[in-house]
């Protein structure tokens, strides 16, 4: 009898530690946001920073109610302890984490899954797989006009991949040369000329050096692939894959016109120091679409500088400044093999993704073109093929722009953003005549963020303003938002206690 007292007793005990550390795994790092934007426009579309760089979740109309949620949580799986150069103990987690957004826009009529993943992670090494926000690549992350390569534009690509999403130190190098990459394969849908077509991405980065001073270089390559049009099947199987994964050439044929699919991608390079105070970031992109266009024989690219001040707490945080020039695509390319950024001749959709251009955000589409001329109309992917000409999707890919932006805290609760961009925009070899002669445009944001710490509120407001011979007449737009961060872990720990 005492027996079994006992063992109902140690049974009681290990449920409450089970059920302890079931609350913590839950709930510690649960995060919760329910969000709230509306936005007016003084013409029927928004301005462009209203728009860009916001993973696809704005609809590009003159006003617009956006509610939206975002839930993520994290656990950790098995911890390691190690020493680290200075005798101090680190720990190393292996985690699990998943995450859930979604917008609504279009006046309540189109319901957006942003962000759909699950992640397994080591270190800086991470197994993941669904629809997650990530930028390739080293442009600044916060005023950034938007990489050439995979921007904050779109909508994420749903894929399943390997990372090693930050710089890991090489084997025997002493810490001077480290890497980090990407390997994915991911699904394009059905809203495009090619249904159903494959993305592949791969990205490899170098960097060197162990103090102040990091040099780095890198390579990043996309390529959409395989798809189906009407009872056509291009490249399927396992040797069109690795054709994509190479850039390998492959014979054309009328029934296989494209199979080794649709390439571009960006070589990266750049530079970084720092000390206690300051962080400089110099980066170069230079684009290139197919293997005919790799190399640095053009003046077109993206160059920028990111200045960051460290530990202010109020006061300018960072300031970024780039030039962005794709003049010059065909410059060193034959005749019979011209290329023109982000379009194609078969897979006709081009580098976008549910109706937003992946990369730059200065190009523009048809979609965001219709807003300028009257002439250009949206293609009907469904469309009979004869009415849907190849290189045609994306009408504006020959710019030159200058971006400036700036981070700034006014207060211990109040930060600011501030944008601002000049574009000369010249069309794409198409559409040249419609933008001659090349037409000017200005792009601007000043945002506001300030936060209600005791009641876990976000309150935002920004003003976006376009002038210019695109846009003829002025579009100036306002935004107003809520985010509320539900304290989860606070709530459950409650009634956790009051149990």
């Amino acid at each position: 009898m005492l027996k079994n007292s006992y063992r109902h007793i140690a049974v009681f005990c290990l449920a409450l530690v089970f059920n302890s550390a079931l609350h913590a795994q839950l709930f510690d790092s649960l995060e919760f946001k329910a969000g709230l934007e509306w936005r007016l426009s003084s013409l029927n579309y928004q301005p462009l920073w209203l728009k860009a760089n916001r993973y696809g979740t704005v609809a590009d109309r003159r006003t617009d109610l956006i509610p939206f949620i975002r839930v993520s949580n994290k656990h950790v799986l098995a911890s390691s302890e190690s020493q680290n150069e200075i005798g101090l103990y680190d720990y190393d987690d292996l985690t699990f984490s998943y995450g859930l957004s979604i917008y609504n826009n279009d006046h309540f009529k189109s319901t957006i899954l942003e962000e759909a993943f699950a992640k397994l992670e080591y270190k800086n090494w991470s197994l993941r797989a669904g629809r997650f926000e990530e930028i390739p690549g080293e442009v600044d992350k916060d005023l950034s006009s938007g990489s050439l390569g995979v921007s904050k534009n779109a909508l994420p690509i749903p894929k399943v991949g390997i990372a090693v999403t930050d710089y890991t130190k090489l084997p025997f190098t002493n810490g001077w040369v480290q890497f980090k990459g990407s390997f994915a394969h991911g699904w394009m849908g059905e809203d495009r000329y090619i249904k159903n077509s494959y993305y592949h991405e791969a990205t490899f980065f170098l960097r060197f050096g162990a103090r102040a001073l990091k040099v780095y270089a890198g390579i990043e390559h996309f390529a959409e692939w395989g798809g189906t049009r009407g009872t056509q099947q291009i490249g399927k199987g396992l040797g069109s894959f690795w054709d994509a994964v190479l850039v390998k050439e492959v014979e054309s044929s009328p029934e296989d016109p494209m199979h080794g699919g649709d390439h571009r991608g960006v070589i990266d390079g750049g530079a970084s120091w720092e000390n206690q105070n300051l962080s400089v970031h110099g980066y170069l992109q230079k684009p290139f679409e197919g293997k005919n266009d790799i190399g640095f024989g053009t003046m077109n690219g993206l160059a920028g500088l990111s200045v960051a001040l460290k530990d202010r707490y109020t006061g300018l945080q960072k300031i970024v400044l780039e030039v962005i020039n794709t003049q010059n695509v065909n410059k060193n390319t034959a005749a019979n093999k011209l290329e023109s950024y982000y379009n194609n001749s078969v897979y006709k959709t081009g580098w976008e993704y549910q109706n937003n251009i992946i990369g730059t955000p200065l190009f523009l589409n048809r979609v965001q073109g219709a807003n300028y001329f009257p002439e250009i109309k949206p293609f009907d992917w469904n469309a009979p093929d004869d009415s849907i000409p190849g290189n045609s999707n994306i009408i504006n890919n020959k710019i030159f722009a200058v971006h400036a932006g700036a981070l700034y805290s006014i207060t211990g609760n109040l930060d600011s953003k501030t944008l601002l961009t000049y574009t000369k925009n010249m069309g794409s070899p198409v559409y040249g005549e419609l933008f001659t002669p090349a037409k000017e445009q200005f792009y601007c944001l000043q945002q506001f963020s300030y936060e209600l710490e005791k009641y876990n509120l976000t309150i935002n407001a920004g003003l976006g303003f376009d002038f210019g011979q695109l846009s003829h007449d002025d579009a100036i737009g306002i935004l107003v938002g809520l985010v509320w961060t539900i304290p989860v872990h606070e709530i459950t720990q409650n009634v956790f206690n009051r149990k």
